[in-house]
């Protein structure tokens, strides 16, 4: 089987090469040959990821895609218009789809988001896979509309399709919000965070790879969505505490009011910051543990601890 993954030196596409070269033939579908290359796996510099790219004989022999490209979703961006979002996610996405089925691929994986079911949910009232999708901003709906279209090119083709909705990843090489947590609390900064009764679901890079691995041949997965998370919902007050565990450092956490830092954060237009530390966003994964058989192979502090170690090796 030839595995061809988009996004290849990103942070989930890196460690799927580094997990499925002793497996297969991979094959990295980047934009520039990349400073250091990894054993066993064949490069193809391909062009961005737009509605007219021609991949042709980028796609020779590929059996399977894994589409991890894609243009992310960043807080307070304010340059990046719907239309950006759909010409990357959603044209150029479907042009990849259906040069790959008709190079008769015959699975496509695209890694698309939680933010198609939505931002957030009731406490105890986790998002189910079968959920009506209600996206709320430009990049949770390019992620729908991808996914409808892909499921379209299944039925024209013979090319399967799965989508995969993760929350918020974590794991060695992590970036963005999740980084600036480590280095607050491997700093020994107090935050005003110790009494948030919420709960979150998240997953481990090491289990969100684990189940892309799954869906590669299993025949359960065919044309199907489906939900990934730890299986542990937990509390921003919670997270940190066992971040800081994973750091070896005690997490100096101020237990104010959630009502008071809502309060503080609508005066200073970060509304978008208080609702993913007080707000809910749960995932049932029951239909992928059912389906597919599946288990995260590891847990929570496990993959903090990864996540820790890896940090202390860039100090």
């Amino acid at each position: 089987m030839v595995i061809a993954i988009t996004g290849a030196t990103g942070f989930l596409g890196n460690a799927l090469l580094r997990r499925l070269t002793s497996q297969c033939k991979v094959v990295a579908l980047v934009r520039q040959q990349p400073l250091e290359e990894l054993a066993g796996v064949e490069y193809r510099i391909c062009g961005d990821l737009s509605p007219t790219q021609e991949w042709g004989d980028l796609l020779s022999g590929v059996n399977v895609v894994i589409h991890t490209a894609a243009r992310v979703h960043v807080m307070h961006d304010c340059s990046a218009s719907a239309r950006e979002y759909s010409r990357t996610n959603v044209e150029g996405t479907l042009n990849l789809a259906q040069q790959a089925a008709n190079r008769e691929a015959r699975r496509f994986i695209f890694i698309s988001s939680i933010k198609v079911n939505g931002e957030s949910t009731l406490l105890d009232e986790p998002f189910q896979a079968a959920d009506a999708p209600k996206p709320e901003d430009p990049y949770g709906i390019s992620k729908m509309e991808a996914e409808l279209g892909l499921y379209q090119i299944s039925k024209d083709t013979s090319m399967e399709v799965v989508c995969i909705r993760p929350p918020l990843v974590y794991g060695p090489g992590v970036k963005g919000n999740f980084l600036s947590l480590l280095r607050l609390l491997e700093r020994g900064f107090p935050l005003p965070l110790g009494a948030i009764h919420n709960r979150r679901s998240l997953v481990a890079l090491d289990n969100l790879v684990d189940l892309i691995i799954t869906c590669l041949e299993h025949p359960a997965a065919a044309n199907q969505s489906f939900l990934v998370s730890d299986d542990e919902d937990l509390s921003t007050t919670a997270l940190l505490q066992r971040i800081g565990h994973a750091l070896d450092k005690h997490a100096r956490l101020i237990p104010l009011p959630p009502g008071l830092l809502q309060w503080g954060a609508k005066l200073l237009g970060k509304e978008d910051v208080a609702q993913r530390l007080l707000g809910n966003l749960q995932v049932d994964i029951s239909k992928t543990k059912d389906l597919l058989g599946w288990e995260p192979p590891i847990s929570v502090d496990e993959g903090l601890k990864k996540t820790a170690q890896w940090y202390w090796k860039q100090q």
